[in-house]
């Protein structure tokens, strides 16, 4: 049997169903996994994705965009194949893609995160494994050097470097990706304990109001203006992108310590070619066991790895006796000084 998923120049094209998932050139029919900007591309004739995406998606691709939404597990058919769309857990409305047709399941996953003990996410459903015969697994962070604290412990030292940054008198201006990570810092630092008062850079507030819109309870916090009286305030948290880095906007919260939360902290040096006080290790895409323990559960004989270190994780599911292989695509949101998410 022909397989379900190929490459095609436009993307990752499923020929039963007439349809790409996740395409980095403009086509007919588009499957979106998550609303990331390298997945969510604008210029597709019709996108599907799950329903809790559409307003991250129409805040990027605009009100004229012609979306339309599954709830997780709804089953719909398209040509000869069967599509449904299941929690990844890694920004909100990600999704992994469930293909089913002539007897055989592939899962295509997107991005994920796997949640391990003292992971607190609220801001988006949790990971849910998929049982299938060919898993199409993301590997942003697939080396075994890649392994995460509990995001709990992260937030403490974040909270921590925060208090350290007040005391100082001086802001701390905390950046991460405004779609997924900024949403994750404002849920756990913006609490009733807050050692001072949480702003966040205007990309972030348009996303935070997509999620409130989607049901999620995102504390409220202050959206950084040109009115904004940052001499006024003591011992302030400002989360925002990274773009912002340098940037006169930066400059105007006068006296400040900066930090990055992203997982290629990890790596030593990261942080110092970042050019940042601090480095926080906190991901939203799964370390290496989360990878390991995604592909165990699904069941799969047959792993098919795409963007990020394929190569070593192909060669380690191959020693494993799994089939292993590598698709070339154009994804990557969470690379090194990368602005797609923005």
């Amino acid at each position: 049997m022909p397989d379900l998923v190929t490459r095609r120049p436009q993307g990752l094209y499923c020929e039963p169903g007439g349809f790409y998932i996740d395409p980095w050139l403009p086509v007919d029919r588009a499957v979106i996994t998550h609303a990331h900007a390298d997945h969510c591309r604008p210029g597709h004739g019709a996108y599907l994705a799950q329903r809790d995406a559409l307003g991250l998606m129409r805040a990027r691709l605009g009100d004229d965009a012609p979306l339309e939404g599954l709830a997780y597990g709804e089953t719909r058919r398209i040509g000869d194949v069967a599509v449904s769309l299941h929690p990844a857990g890694h920004v909100l409305g990600s999704a992994q893609v469930r293909l089913e047709h002539g007897g055989e399941v592939w899962v295509v996953a997107g991005d994920y995160f796997v949640s391990g003990a003292g992971d607190c996410n609220t801001t988006c459903a949790p990971f849910e494994p998929v049982r299938c015969d060919v898993f199409v697994t993301e590997s942003t962070f697939g080396l075994p050097i890649y392994r995460w604290a509990p995001q709990t412990a992260a937030l403490a030292d974040m909270r921590a470097w925060w208090m350290d940054c007040a005391a100082q008198g001086r802001h701390a201006l905390l950046m991460g990706y405004s779609l997924g990570k900024a949403q994750r810092l404002v849920a756990g630092l913006a609490t009733a304990d807050a050692p001072g008062p949480v702003l966040v850079h205007g990309a972030v507030a348009r996303l935070n109001a997509a999620y409130r819109e989607a049901g999620i309870a995102l504390p409220d916090v202050e959206t950084v203006t040109p009115e904004t009286k940052f001499k006024a305030l003591r011992g302030a948290l400002v989360i925002a992108p990274p773009a912002v880095q340098g940037s006169r906007w930066a400059k105007a919260l006068g006296p400040h310590g900066d930090a990055f939360a992203s997982g290629w902290m990890r790596l030593r040096g990261a942080r110092r070619r970042r050019g940042v006080d601090r480095g926080f290790v906190f991901s939203d895409h799964a370390d290496w066991p989360g990878l390991l323990s995604a592909i165990r559960a699904t069941g799969a004989q047959r792993v098919i790895v795409t963007h990020g270190d394929e190569g070593a994780l192909v060669r380690y599911l191959t020693e494993l006796g799994l089939q292993a292989e590598a698709f070339a695509t154009e994804y990557g949101d969470d690379t090194p000084g990368a602005e797609a998410a923005e």
